[in-house]
């Protein structure tokens, strides 16, 4: 029998006050946290409530801070962002929300940016399947099929 530590409603949710502050969570997260603490429905309601009026978790602020970081450390593209967004189960209005942190003009060169790197990295004599591995990649980090075509287009 595994010997489980249990946690009163008060001790988990100044764990749960760290675990937000840290940074930013969705539900989702937070939900998962608590069912590893295993906490109670009744318990669970109780924190989410706590951590929400008193501003630890904040859904579109949790999804703005997603959607920046993931595009400017990972450079990712919208249609990536968006999944995982979804997958986190945040609302439309908050994917929306959070799609407008990024702007245009860097995702553009970011784009372009990620598609030369790529480009040179990739090591195949035939230029047809070395454009296919390019946007192969560029599609997988989530950009939209459009715009890949029209960077690898000028990059070749």
């Amino acid at each position: 029998m595994k010997n489980e530590k249990s946690y009163t409603v008060a001790e988990a949710t100044k764990l749960m006050e760290n675990y937000c502050a840290y940074q930013e969570r969705c539900h989702k997260e937070v939900e998962q946290k608590l069912y590893d603490l295993n906490m109670i429905p009744e318990a669970k309601e109780k924190i989410i409530l706590h951590l929400l009026q008193h501003n630890f978790l904040n859904e579109e602020r949790f999804s703005k801070a997603f959607a920046r970081g993931k595009f400017s450390i990972k450079n990712w593209g919208r249609i990536r962002i968006v999944n995982e967004l979804k997958f986190k189960n945040v609302s439309a209005y908050n994917i929306k929300t959070a799609l407008k942190e990024i702007d245009e003009a860097d995702y553009l060169k970011t784009i372009e940016k990620v598609a030369e790197k790529k480009w040179a990295l990739i090591k195949e004599p035939n230029t047809f399947k070395k454009r296919s591995k390019l946007l192969t990649y560029l599609s997988s980090k989530g950009y939209e099929s459009e715009l890949i075509y029209e960077v690898v287009n000028r990059l070749i």
